[in-house]
């Protein structure tokens, strides 16, 4: 097997145990999702494998999230639920982010691209939350609150991205650079 293909195999490992981690309870928002975007944008040489691995993933966790943990009695299967086209539109923003940012990945690199992720998660989704609300006025002071009303949530968005993007780049890491193809070092003299 090409060092190449155990690196797919890796990424997509971590991406999958990943995603297995949102059915535990967890905070809101605290989610490997952000992470798991970032994580395979950075690390996958073809690109479409690094949207197509966290997408499928992400989707397969919403059918089994959706119909078994958020199921109400005598629903039918559901293969999608309201608004699911803006939460999948933010991570390919996430994405797209972390590609330029992570062109070359770094500790700091990353943590940025974290942040990023995290801020562009809240303004994104919190904002498709308030056009045609019931909960919120139809004018600047009803955005206002409907960003107010999400502040609670931006703690577990930041603490899960910044949590799991460690989790991933570090595991990824540790496996591939220090364990699986060491780099050799240069004999000093």
């Amino acid at each position: 097997m090409s060092r190449q293909l155990i690196q797919i195999a890796i990424g997509t490992l971590l991406i999958v145990l990943a995603a297995v981690l949102r059915i535990i309870p967890h905070e809101w928002n605290f989610s490997p999702v952000g992470a798991m975007f970032l994580f395979s944008i950075a690390t996958f040489q073809r690109k479409w494998l690094a949207l197509l691995i966290p997408f499928a993933t992400l989707w397969i966790s919403d059918l089994y999230l959706m119909n078994t943990v958020y199921a109400e009695a005598g629903q039918s299967w559901k293969w999608a639920y309201g608004q699911m086209e803006w939460m999948y539109a933010t991570y390919l923003v996430i994405a797209v982010a972390g590609y330029f940012i992570l062109s070359k990945i770094s500790v700091i690199r990353v943590i940025g691209a974290t942040l990023t992720a995290s801020v562009l998660f809240f303004i994104i989704t919190n904002f498709m939350c308030w056009p045609g609300s019931p909960l919120y006025s139809q004018d600047i002071s009803g955005l206002i609150a409907c960003y107010t009303a999400g502040i609670p949530f931006f703690r577990g968005t930041v603490m899960g991205d910044l949590i799991f993007s460690t989790i991933l780049f570090g595991s990824h890491y540790l496996i591939v650079q220090r364990w699986m193809f060491p780099i050799k070092q240069a004999k000093t003299v």
